[in-house]
């Protein structure tokens, strides 16, 4: 009886195949132009972005640049890297501090980008409209080099622009950049200013897809310009700015490595360390690869978990996610 069944579940099976290929075939051949397009970007993170995946066992093995991932042994016990992690003394402190970071980016970044793109949607002026965008956008194509040196210009305690006006009010200087009291605030303000407008251009593409008819009923209705904002603008943006706010929080433990590694000095490791700068000093500067591969192994699957748990928590109450 189950040789029967098999017997004829087999042309089934054949001819669903056969239909499949069929379909895809026609539709390679129908929109080809397309998926031409798509191929660079797909190759991209075929090559860049899965293939080196393979690279994470090393978090499990005792690796040696000699032996290549392969030859190397494999640790013993299996997670004695992430022990290791784990039991630093200095990991809970820059786990602390990228966490809290990231956690300033988003409070202040995001609402700045919404208010910056709701300011530039209710400009009438056409010119200056565009000026204040480019001006805004400007410094999103600046490299953190160049944003260190206009902070050294406008922060720094000998002449910089900030501490020069503290001196003619009588007060003293202060070395922002290099004072725990003041780097996480240098921090988040400089990925602010570099990156409003960045954001802002997200916002205001969603802005676009508002029906002007939601507008003109609420105008009819007697409903301010600051009322049409609160009821019709905010609400016709909030499924973006919702898909904005859990991409970054599954991002949470990437506090921007770049930013940090160039601003910081070890006069701020207690405020401004993150576990990125740390894995580069004990990973590549130290050798020490597989710990390097655990914190990102560690990193991604805390992503995932706080991407995922979000993303049901905003269907869950708002409606809308990521999927």
């Amino acid at each position: 009886m189950q040789a029967k069944v098999q017997t004829q579940t087999k042309p089934i099976l054949r001819g669903a195949v056969r239909a499949s290929l069929k379909a895809l075939t026609t539709e390679l051949r129908k929109n080809y132009m397309l998926y031409i397009m798509v191929l660079p970007g797909i190759l991209y993170f075929l090559i860049f972005r899965y293939g080196p995946m393979y690279g994470a066992i090393i978090a499990f093995k005792d690796y040696h640049i000699q032996e290549g991932i392969l030859g190397s042994p494999w640790a013993n016990p299996w997670y004695k890297h992430f022990k290791t992690i784990f039991e630093s003394t200095y990991f809970f402190n820059i786990l602390t501090n990228t966490i809290l970071i990231s956690i300033y980016k988003l409070v202040f970044g995001l609402p700045a980008a919404i208010i910056m793109a709701l300011l530039l949607n209710e400009a009438r002026i056409t010119w200056f409209k565009r000026t204040v965008q480019t001006v805004t956008y400007l410094p999103h194509f600046l490299s953190w080099v160049v944003v260190y040196g206009i902070a050294q210009a406008v922060l720094s305690p000998s002449g910089g622009l900030v501490n020069k006006a503290l001196v003619a009010l009588g007060m003293n200087p202060v070395d922002f950049i290099a004072s725990p009291q003041w780097f996480r605030t240098v921090i988040v303000a400089s990925d602010i200013w570099k990156d409003i407008g960045w954001g802002a251009i997200i916002f205001l593409a969603a802005l676009t897809g508002i029906s002007p008819h939601l507008y003109e009923a609420a105008a009819v209705d007697g409903a301010s310009r600051l009322q049409r904002i609160w009821y019709v603008t905010i609400p016709g943006i909030m499924p973006v700015v919702v898909l904005v706010a859990l991409l970054n929080i599954g991002n949470l433990l990437n506090a921007g490595f770049e930013q940090i590694f160039i601003f910081y000095s070890p006069s701020v490791y207690s405020v401004g360390d993150i576990i990125d700068t740390w894995v580069y000093r004990q990973g590549i500067v130290g050798f020490q690869y597989s710990v390097a591969a655990a914190v990102g192994l560690f990193k991604g699957v805390v992503g995932f978990i706080l991407i995922f748990g979000t993303n049901w928590l905003s269907k869950k109450y708002t409606g809308s996610g990521i999927w």
